[in-house]
This record gives C-alpha cells, sequence and structure tokens, in this order.
C-alpha cells in the first residue's frame, strides 16, 4: 500500500478513522480486513493461516496448455456411453428423426448448465463442495452429493475398463477364442458345447467364458478371479493417472482422448467397405417422423444428454477450476458440447456400419438354413417342386430369391405353413434387433469382428479404444471426488489418491463376483439418474435464484471480457430450470410405473429373461438413491439450524483481486464508522450505489443499483475486477 495513502496515515494517528467505505475500497491497492480494525468477524487473524491460504491460491495447480485442458474435458464428456448408448437410442427412437430432439434439449439444456458449471468452477477455482459452500452455504450439500454420485459411478465403470482389458488381451491370438463353440468330450465323443449352441459363441464367450454368470443375483457364486484381477489392473491404472494430479492426468488426456478418434476413423473406413454397412446407415438415418411426437423420445434424450456431458458429477467444474480467470469458458462450452454431439453420430455411423454388416452375414446364414429345410421337404415329397419358381439355384441363392420362395410357399400351404418352421429372414429384422451397453460391445460388435480380414488387429484396436474412453472418463469422475476433498479438507494429494483407490476396489469386488454383471446394471440405472437431476436442477436454482442471474451474468462479463448473450440469462433463470423439473418428475414417474429388474441368464435355456430385484436388492437400490441424495438435506438443516459454521456470518472477505467478495455497500452511511470500529452496523440495507452490475435483459442501463437480498443477510456477492497477473 503506498506510504502516503489514507489508510496508512490513519494507522499512525491517534484520531477516529471516519473515512467512508466506499473511499476505502477506492484505492488501487485492496485492504485485508483480517490484518486491520476493520475485520468484523469477531475472529482473530492468523498470520501464518492467511500466509498459506494466499501461497495455496497463488500455486495451485494449472493446465499446461489450452489444448490440454480441452482434451480433458472432452475425454471426460465423451464416453462409453457415446459409443454404445446413443446408437440404440438414435435407432430406438426413429432414427434420424431422434437428432432432432436430441439437438435442441442439447442446446436449451446440455449448453446452458455446462457452461454454467465452467463458469463457476473457473471463477471460483475451487472444487464442486467448495463452489457451493462459497454460492450458497445452506446447498453446499451440492458438493458432498456429488461427491458421493462419483463415487457410485466410479465403481461400476471402471469394471468395464476391467472387462475391456480382459478382452484386450484375449484379442491378441488368431482366430478369437470367441468365434467358435468350445469343443467338450464326452467319453470318446466330442460335442459342441450345449449352452454355446443354444446360444452363439459370441454369447456364451461373455457370459461363461469372461463372467461365468449365476443364474441371478441372489446367486452370489464366490469371486471370478479373472475379472478381479482385471479390476485390479484397472484401478492401478486410474491411480497412477491421478497420482500427479493434473500435471500427469492431463499428459494421459493427449493419448486417451485423441486415440479413440483414431479408431473410430478407421473403423468407419473399414466398415463402409464391407458388404451390407450402406443396408445399416440407411436404416438407422431413415427418419420415423411420428416417434418426434412421443414424450417417452424426449425424456430419454434429455437423460442421455444430461450424462453425456457428464452434468452434476463435480469432474467438470474440477477440471475447470484449474483454468486461468481469464479463460474464454464460453467457448469452451460450446465446443465440447458440439464436439460431443459429433462424436456421437460418428460412433453410430460406425456402429451401424459394422451392424448393417453382421445383418447381411446373420441373414444370409438364415436363408442357408431355410433352404436347407426346403429341399428337405421336397426330397420327402412334403413340399411339390412345382412350388419352386423355375430360375430359383439352390447352390447359389439369394435372399430375393428365397423371399420369393417363401411367399409361394406360405401362400399355396397357407393352413400348414406354420409346421414347416419356416423363417422370413428379412434384413430389416436383423437390423431391428436393437442391442445397446455390453451386449453391443460385448456381443454384437465382438461377433461382427470375427468375420473381418485380420480380425486380431481390428479387437485390439476396439477394446484399446474402449479402455481409453473409459480412463478419460474416469479420471474425470474421480477429479470430481479428489479436487474438493483436498480444497475443503487439505488432506495429501498422493495419500488420499492412492487410499481413494484402495476402498474402490475393494468394495467393487461385489462387481467381480459371478453375480456381479446384475449389481453393475443396478448401479448404472439407479445410483445415479435421479440424484444427479436433484443436484444440477439446485446447483441452477442456487446460481439463477439465490444468488442471482443478473450478477452472475455481471461476474461473466468481468470474467470474460463480454457479455454472454441473453439466451443464457433466460436458459438459467426459467428454462433449464423447468425442464430438469420436468425430467425429474418423469424420471420418478418411470420408477413407479416400471418395477425395477434386470437381465438374468439362464444356463440351462441359454437365453435372458427378466427378473425383478428381490427384497434386499431393492432396499440397496432405495439406499443408493437416498444415500447419495442425503447430503443435500442434511447440510442445509444443519446450517439453517446453525448446527455448523457455514462461514456466512461475516461481512467481509479478504479483497484479494479476482475473487468474489460479500457486497458490503448495503451499509447506512451512520454506520460506516461503526464498520470501520468493529462495531455492528444496523441491518436496514442503504440505496447507496453498488457496484456496476449487468441487470439482465430489458434494463434501461447498466448503472442500475441492485438491491436484491441475498444470503442469510441480504447480502450479495460481488467481483473484484482486476488484471489476472495479480492473482
Amino acid at each position: 500500500m503506498p506510504k502516503n495513502s489514507k489508510v496508512t496515515q490513519r494507522e499512525h494517528s491517534s484520531e477516529h478513522v471516519t473515512e467512508s467505505v466506499a473511499d476505502l475500497l477506492a484505492h488501487q491497492e485492496p485492504v485485508d480486513y483480517k490484518r486491520s480494525v476493520l475485520n468484523v468477524t469477531g475472529e482473530p487473524w492468523d498470520k501464518q493461516k492467511e500466509g498459506d491460504e494466499e501461497l495455496e491460491a497463488e500455486n495451485r495447480p494449472a493446465w499446461n496448455s489450452k489444448l490440454q485442458y480441452i482434451l480433458a474435458q472432452i475425454g471426460y464428456s465423451v464416453g462409453l456411453g457415446n459409443v454404445w448408448r446413443f446408437p440404440y437410442l438414435c435407432q430406438k427412437n426413429g432414427g434420424g428423426a431422434y437428432l432432432v430432439p436430441y439437438l435442441v434439449l442439447l442446446i436449451i439444456i446440455g449448453l446452458p448448465l455446462f457452461f454454467l458449471e465452467l463458469a463457476v468452477g473457473q471463477r471460483i477455482r475451487r472444487g464442486s463442495i467448495g463452489v457451493w459452500n462459497y454460492i450458497c452455504p445452506r446447498l453446499g450439500g451440492i458438493g458432498y452429493a456429488s461427491c458421493l454420485v462419483c463415487f457410485f459411478v466410479g465403481l461400476y465403470y471402471n469394471v468395464i475398463i476391467g472387462w475391456s482389458i480382459f478382452y484386450f488381451f484375449k484379442s491378441f491370438q488368431y482366430p478369437l477364442p470367441w468365434s467358435e463353440c468350445p469343443i467338450v468330450r464326452n467319453g470318446s465323443v466330442a460335442v459342441v458345447e450345449t449352452e454355446c449352441e443354444r446360444s452363439s459363441a459370441t454369447t456364451y464367450f461373455w457370459y461363461r467364458e469372461t463372467l461365468d454368470i449365476s443364474n441371478s443375483i441372489s446367486e452370489s457364486g464366490g469371486l471370478n478371479w479373472k475379472m478381479t484381477l482385471c479390476l485390479l489392473v484397472a484401478w492401478s491404472l486410474v491411480g497412477l493417472a491421478m497420482i500427479k494430479g493434473i500435471q500427469s492426468s492431463g499428459k494421459v488426456m493427449y493419448f486417451s482422448s485423441l486415440f479413440p478418434y483414431l479408431v473410430l476413423v478407421c473403423f468407419l473406413v473399414r466398415g463402409l467397405l464391407l458388404r451390407g454397412a450402406v443396408d445399416g446407415i440407411m436404416h438407422m438415418f431413415t427418419p420415423k417422423l411420428d416417434k418426434m411426437l412421443d414424450p417417452q423420445v424426449w425424456r430419454e434424450a434429455a437423460t442421455q444428454v444430461f450424462f453425456a456431458l457428464g452434468l452434476g458429477f463435480g469432474g467438470v467444474i474440477a477440471f475447470s477450476s484449474y483454468n486461468k480467470q481469464d479463460n474464454n469458458c464460453h467457448f469452451d462450452a460450446t465446443l465440447v458440447s458440439f464436439i460431443n454431439f459429433f462424436t456421437s453420430v460418428l460412433a453410430t455411423l460406425v456402429v451401424f456400419a459394422v451392424l448393417g454388416f453382421k445383418a447381411n452375414i446373420m441373414n444370409e446364414k438364415c436363408v442357408v438354413e431355410n433352404a436347407e429345410k426346403i429341399l428337405g421337404y421336397l426330397n420327402t415329397n412334403v413340399l411339390s417342386h412345382d412350388l419352386i419358381p423355375p430360375h430359383v439355384n439352390f447352390s447359389h441363392l439369394t435372399a430375393k430369391d428365397y423371399n420369393e420362395m417363401y411367399r409361394v410357399i406360405m401362400t399355396v400351404k397357407e393352413g400348414h405353413f406354420k409346421e414347416l418352421g419356416l423363417d422370413a429372414c428379412l434384413l430389416e429384422d436383423e437390423l431391428n434387433k436393437s442391442v445397446q451397453g455390453t451386449g453391443l460391445a460385448f456381443i454384437a460388435f465382438t461377433e461382427a469382428m470375427t468375420h473381418f480380414p485380420a480380425s486380431p488387429f481390428w479387437s485390439v484396436m476396439f477394446f484399446l479404444m474402449l479402455i481409453n474412453l473409459g480412463l478419460g472418463s474416469m479420471i474425470g469422475t474421480m477429479s470430481g471426488i479428489t479436487t474438493p476433498i483436498i480444497d475443503t479438507f487439505k488432506v495429501r494429494k498422493e495419500v488420499f489418491t492412492v487410499g481413494c483407490c484402495i476402498f474402490a476396489f475393494v468394495v467393487g469386488l461385489i462387481f467381480v463376483q459371478r453375480s456381479g454383471n446384475y449389481f453393475v446394471t443396478m448401479f448404472d440405472d439407479y445410483s445415479a439418474t435421479l440424484p444427479l437431476t436433484v443436484v444440477v436442477i439446485l446447483e441452477n436454482i442456487a446460481v439463477a435464484w439465490i444468488y442471482g442471474t443478473k450478477k452472475f451474468m455481471q461476474e461473466l462479463t468481468e470474467m470474460l471480457g463480454f457479455r454472454p448473450y441473453q439466451f443464457y440469462y433466460y436458459t438459467w433463470k426459467y428454462v433449464s430450470p423447468i425442464c430438469m423439473a420436468v425430467l425429474m418428475t418423469a424420471s420418478i414417474i418411470q420408477l413407479g410405473v416400471s418395477p425395477p429388474g434386470y437381465s438374468a441368464w439362464i444356463r440351462e435355456e441359454a437365453a435372458e429373461k427378466f427378473l425383478f430385484y428381490p427384497t434386499w436388492a431393492m432396499a440397496i437400490l432405495i439406499s443408493l438413491i437416498l444415500l447419495a441424495s442425503l447430503p443435500l438435506p442434511l447440510v442445509f438443516i444443519l446450517r439453517q439450524f446453525h448446527l455448523v459454521s457455514d462461514g456466512s456470518n461475516a461481512l467481509s472477505v479478504t479483497y484479494k483481486k479476482g475473487r468474489m467478495m460479500k457486497d458490503i455497500s448495503n451499509l447506512e452511511d451512520n454506520d460506516e464508522t461503526r464498520f470501520i470500529l468493529s462495531k455492528v452496523p444496523s441491518e436496514t440495507p442503504s440505496p447507496m450505489p453498488t457496484h456496476r452490475s449487468y441487470l439482465g435483459p430489458g434494463s434501461n442501463s447498466p448503472m442500475e443499483m441492485s438491491s436484491a437480498p441475498n444470503g442469510r443477510y441480504g447480502s450479495g456477492y460481488l467481483l473484484a475486477s482486476t488484471p489476472e497477473s495479480e492473482l
């Protein structure tokens, strides 16, 4: 502070200080009220603690480059769901018509909320716990709920990475181990494994060789040692990537974020050269416009948008908190959102080019099998040779010829046609067999790859891509846990990261028992959907309605150097909360209408069967939802009734440049002296002008004054507009 400043002069004078607060704050150098008589918090100034806080702020890790940060956000948001969830929803909900509601909801829900999370993380430079404690202490449970959901998701998500690791190492052999059914010895006779013969080679390998799955969730069956080792490897990879913070995880992102795009492009080129690929793509993008009027389509599109961007997990906030304050997070939000969308479309093209090829293979197999049946009926005189068109050649039977022959037989033998057991063998039926999740990656896609030339190479590439997609998302998910905990409780980063990974591995053993796949399904369906929807709604309300959209817009103007579009004002204030509330209501109704259940693999039948969860499993399911949501009301009650400190009893915080600060301009003129002399000021707000604030659409002047109350003391937050170099 300059030696000739008014504050310095007063510190060496015995006169009473009567300067106005506005005059004091007008100086270039900020006053630290904790170190002077201006401290009204009643707390003694701890020099060592203050120094530690300033050192921590200055030494906070940062991204090495903007590219590294963008790749990290892309790696986090672009995950396994883009590859196996989006294509399934696109096919199920009207093909190309599904892209319309998805894109609309991405713009009015996804982009604004993604921008909001990026902005608060970058501005406050803390993890999810610190951010929401700062904005609205009574809603501080948002951060803790995000950490719990991240933990639940991380538990089962890493199991999927473990499965991919298992398939990755199994891919280094020719032929691929899931290309043929195993042969078993029954005395001197060699026979095909019954379970495999009744299903398929890839299905058998997934359920029996990989998972060794039990018949229901009630049959534990003990640990699957192969999957246990793969889970250990998966957690070791995540731990190594996280151990040094963003310095190490950021470098990992260069490979884990870019490699999947290389693989997807290679698969697309290869897929388009396959016979039948065009059939799959044409089927995919043939719009069924009537689906656009179905509310269920919009609900599923909104849910996919919500999870595709990783909203509410805390990973977005954590990554953004390592940015410089003047970073253009609006550009980042737009870029990452649309890269995510185009990645989903690219993955959809790849998936259905390959599935179109697979559908042609399966259709040809169907034609051959049914042609043999017809030949048998002809040889036994069950069918007359006159029913066969003269141009049909059984040695080179095409799908078109078979369909013609099938229709003739069905017309002539109308009364006894079902007894013949002939299938229509329509390509459309094969293309309509929708698969998602593990069924797409570990059954349908692996089966298609067995027909590829050089199939082991493509299998290695595919599962290495899944591992990288999974790791990118896991690093973001783990950051949603480690960053807020380390920021809030000042634990040692390396120790906490290692401890968290070990604890998660031990708890995750529930997913590698023989019934583990059913628990993965339970956690995937119910542990995150409802709690995260509530979390994001409260995030939106905390910023738009409690903190104030107008003040938040002004802070963004000062941080970014330009005013965000009015579009964001309306979406944050009205559109997004309403849409999210409708989504939450629809999810609750869906949960009530459709009793929770899972698809079990019945070994004796070699088929899937839908089963309802038993009572004890329902108790676990409900506990997951309640436990993830518990911090929200718990923290609110504790802070509402002052059972724990929320820090809101301090009228001032350190006026450090670039940080948020509480507005003290609500004091009356005659209270200023008492404020400076550590007296308790009146709680009556004053019309004294505040900092310039953007008042949203319709304002006549940006200089209009805001007197809207905020928080327990009716005091809002404003920003010190200062150079980034002084942070």
